[in-house]
């Protein structure tokens, strides 16, 4: 019985885990489980007192959601957005974007894709017990790399003058970009 249990337990962790977390738990606990029995316990008493030490499941799910990169990602960039937003903000204002020869459409899909990038975020940033939605941040990291992308290219082919506004707008979208591009393998990697 006590190896159907870590069976259940470890099964229940790759549902919710990456393969290669779960196979180094998977090694832990057997460990635990061994420990438990050369110290005189039998089966079923050091598989229960095994689990009791790594925690329930959720608990377990729970902690690598928490400290998922893709999490931390989302944070960070949610984070950026206030002050990157306000830098280009004003740059627009500043270098009279209204004059700008730029399509209605295009001005108007801007502010809907910054919402659904946004609300990408939010999601993969809010995320606390499914590791999976944590990798909504690899979307929503793309996302305001094209919104970045889109801005800066704007800014210098159709701006009638670069401002040191536009300078720091830009600056700061490249930092953000850089970023975004440097984290997604490595929310690829963890989720």
């Amino acid at each position: 019985m006590a190896g159907d249990d870590l069976s259940a337990y470890v099964a229940e962790l790759g549902r919710r885990l990456p393969a290669r977390v779960v196979e180094e738990l998977a090694d832990g606990l057997m460990e635990t489980y061994e420990r438990h029995l050369s110290a005189g316990l039998s089966a079923a008493c050091a598989a229960d007192r095994a689990v009791a030490e790594f925690g329930d499941v959720d608990q377990i799910t729970s902690e690598f959601v928490l400290q998922s990169a893709g999490r931390r990602t989302a944070h960070a960039l949610l984070k950026t957005g206030p002050v990157v937003g306000l830098f280009w903000g004003v740059a627009l204002v500043a270098t009279r974007i209204w004059a700008w020869p730029v399509p209605a459409a295009a001005r108007f899909a801007i502010g809907p894709v910054l919402l659904l990038v946004v609300a990408t975020l939010v999601r993969a940033a809010s995320s606390r017990d499914d590791l999976r939605r944590t990798r909504l941040a690899v979307y929503g990291g793309i996302g305001l790399v094209v919104l970045d992308v889109t801005m800066i290219s704007s800014a210098l082919l159709l701006a009638p003058t670069i401002l040191w506004i536009t300078g720091l707008a830009v600056s700061a979208s490249l930092l953000r970009t850089s970023f975004a591009i440097r984290s997604l393998p490595k929310i690829l990697r963890s989720s």
